[in-house]
This record gives C-alpha cells, structure tokens and sequence, in this order.
C-alpha cells in the first residue's frame, strides 16, 4: 500500500497518475479536512501559468511548461471549463524596462515563441485602462476553477480506479518499519509500504515524522485579495500584472479575471502568525514562537523588514493599497473594491535565510516529501504528479 498524506492538488495529482500507470496499485490519501482542496488549491487565483518567470532549466520552467500542456488537455478531455484569456505584463518605472526584456528572453528560452512585445502605444488595445511604458502579452495564460480541477482528480481517482480517500483523518504520527511505515491517524492506523508527503502548509510537520535532521520549515505567507466592485469591472479585460520585484520573493499585486465571473486584486504577502491563518484573528502561539526559532527566518526578516512592513501598511491601509493598484490603473479608486478571500501560501525556508525558489522533493527509507510547491504547483500538477509517480514506481 501507498499512503499519500493530503489531498490538495498535488497529492490527488500523485495518486492520479501512479494509477494510469499501474491501476492495479493500493492507493489511499488520508486527509484532515472534510474534502480536497480546503486550502493553497482551493483559495488561489485560478490562472493557469504559460512559465514567463521561471529560470530556464529550472524544476519550475519544466514542470510549468508540461504540466501546462497536460492541464489543458486534461480539462478538454474531462469537461472542466477554462479560458485562454491572456496576460499582460506591464512596466510603469524606467528601471522595469530591463527587467522586462529579460522577462521576455526568459519567456523565449522557455518556449513561449508567441509572447510579444507590446510598446506605450499599444498597451490600450489590450487594456484601455492602464498606463504603462511598455509591456509584454501572454497569450497563453489563462483562467480556470482549480478547486474543481482537483474535485474532479477525486472522481477519477475514487470512481475509475477505487482508490481510497479517507477524509477528516489527521495525520498524528508515522512509525518507521523495517521495512515499511505505520499511519496513525485520529481514526486509525494504515500499513503501508512509504508515504508521499503532500501535506502543504504541514509538509515539513510530515517530514520530520521520518527525518529527524530536516533543514527546511514552512514559514506560512498570507495573501489577501480584494475585488472589484461591479460598476469598476470594466477596468480590466483580462490579466494585468506588474513586473516582478527582483528584491522580494514574491509577485505583487495584480488584477486577475475569474472563471466564474467578476475581477481580483492582489494579493499582498505577510507572514501569517498560524499555519492556516487567513485572517489576523488567527493566531498560533506556538507556530508564531516557532517561525521566530527558526535561525533561517530570522535572516529573512532582517533582509525583507522595509519590503515586509509596506506589505502590512497595505493591509491594514487601503489607501495604500489603492496608491499600489494604481501603478497599473490609474483610473481606480478607493470604493472601487471592496475585501475578499485570502488565501496563506507555503513558503520554504531553509536554516540560512533562503526561501526555496523552486519545487524541491526529497526522499528517505520511508517517504517522498513534497517540501516546496508553490505557484505554479496548481498549473504543474500533473507534471509534478508524473515526477512524483516515477519516484514512488522506483520502489515497488
């Protein structure tokens, strides 16, 4: 038997593919929630990733730009609605025009031979409401439910080939065999052959149940999204993102159309002081005192304070937030949008101070641990499922 631990996108990915590739295996997913996706897969934007920003050669680049390909031919096959809508990316500073045109030499590196330069003039053809020095178009990016993407891996996985998915069961500890593993759980105890750790926000709480001297934690990141009320809709047409801050680690904000109707914003990124806390009212002592433990966030809060603290001030101050989102749209104001979702990313952090860039897995005797899968892990999850199905086939 496999037990794979969480049943986020990527897990169900996992276990999807070990089953196209030998149907006849023993699968169960164990889940703490009452069903998939409960957290990063079911509270992110919904754009599918074309891989524009990631290092060419880098686990990211590949996974993006397969699991891409797999993606959209999964949702055709299966019915799932999606559009291939677009996306700009926008300079506004003098000193993004650089970094822009290396955003374009990397989208070539990476195969994306339809990006295009778009110059001052030809930005309002694709959104007549932001300003801009120049930009690139993405026509490959798109917009898609990933909740009910990874619904309907559920299906298939439970339906199709009757894998086993054991919903409100909390993982409480693993017991290391010779050979194998012990589950235990809140409801019961499952023999297994090894694990895969998908467990996300908790990965690095799994890891250390089979590896003692782990040097990577989860430092968890909330992002929070505002949308755009319906008479300042009209704003954006597609997809309209800034050009990436070399000096933080994360996007910035942007504005993003949705499968299902209407218009976000966002999101911003501060440190959230519980593993799943999507509000400031969500607090975990004794995760808050164990980030502050952690020698490697210590450094990465000394690096990002000027950059963190502009992050709080834009929560707690919509004026703020307003002055950022006008950098791409002048026209919007302050009753333009009003608080929505949030959702809390898990960020990689190892003992010297580095966020984890790129998708990191790493093995033992007992598990497959998924320990960095962040954006865009959802537009690469069956590419990462592949990978992940390739390593556990290894072993039996």
């Amino acid at each position: 038997m496999i037990i794979i631990i969480g049943s986020g996108i990527v897990g169900l990915a996992a276990a999807l593919k070990l089953f196209e590739k030998n149907p006849a295996l023993n699968i169960t997913i164990v889940e703490k929630e009452p069903g998939p996706a409960q957290h990063q897969t079911g509270n992110n934007s919904g754009v599918i990733h074309a891989g524009v920003y990631y290092k060419p050669g880098s686990l990211k680049a590949l996974n993006c730009n397969k699991g891409y390909k797999m993606l959209i031919e999964f949702c055709n096959r299966e019915g799932v609605k999606y559009v291939l809508c677009g996306k700009l990316i926008v300079a506004t500073k003098e000193e993004e025009l650089d970094r822009l045109e290396n955003l374009y030499e990397r989208a070539i590196q990476n195969g994306l031979e339809k990006v295009s330069r778009i110059s001052k003039e030809q930005i309002a053809d694709y959104e007549p409401h932001v300003t801009g020095l120049s930009a690139l178009f993405v026509p490959y990016t798109g917009i898609v439910d990933y909740k009910e993407v990874a619904k309907k891996y559920a299906q298939i996985i439970t339906e199709r080939f009757g894998g086993n998915i054991e919903f409100n069961s909390p993982v409480k500890k693993i017991i290391k065999k010779h050979p194998g593993v012990e589950v235990v759980t809140e409801n019961k105890t499952f023999t297994a052959d090894f694990v895969i750790n998908t467990a996300g926000l908790f990965s690095d709480k799994i890891a250390l149940m089979t590896e003692e001297n782990l040097d990577i934690r989860i430092i968890p990141f909330r992002g929070e999204y505002v949308e755009l009320n319906q008479s300042a809709q009209h704003l954006v047409k597609n997809l309209i993102y800034p050009v990436p801050d070399p000096n933080f680690p994360f996007l910035g904000v942007h504005f993003t159309r949705l499968i299902h109707g209407g218009i976000e914003a966002g999101p911003n990124a501060v440190w959230a002081f519980a593993r799943e806390g999507y509000t400031f009212n969500n607090f975990d002592r004794k995760n808050l005192y164990g980030d502050l433990a952690w020698p490697g966030f210590r450094k990465v809060m000394r690096q990002y304070w000027k950059t963190g603290i502009g992050e709080y001030w834009r929560s707690f101050n919509k004026s703020a937030l307003t002055s950022a989102m006008q950098q791409l749209i002048p026209e919007i104001k302050k009753d333009d949008f009003h608080s929505t979702s949030a959702g809390v990313r898990a960020q990689a952090c190892d003992r010297r101070g580095g966020l984890i860039d790129d998708f990191l897995i790493r093995e033992n005797k007992w598990a497959i641990n998924v320990l960095n899968a962040p954006s865009p892990a959802a537009t690469a999850s069956l590419a990462i499922g592949e990978t992940i199905a390739n390593l556990a086939l290894k072993r039996i």
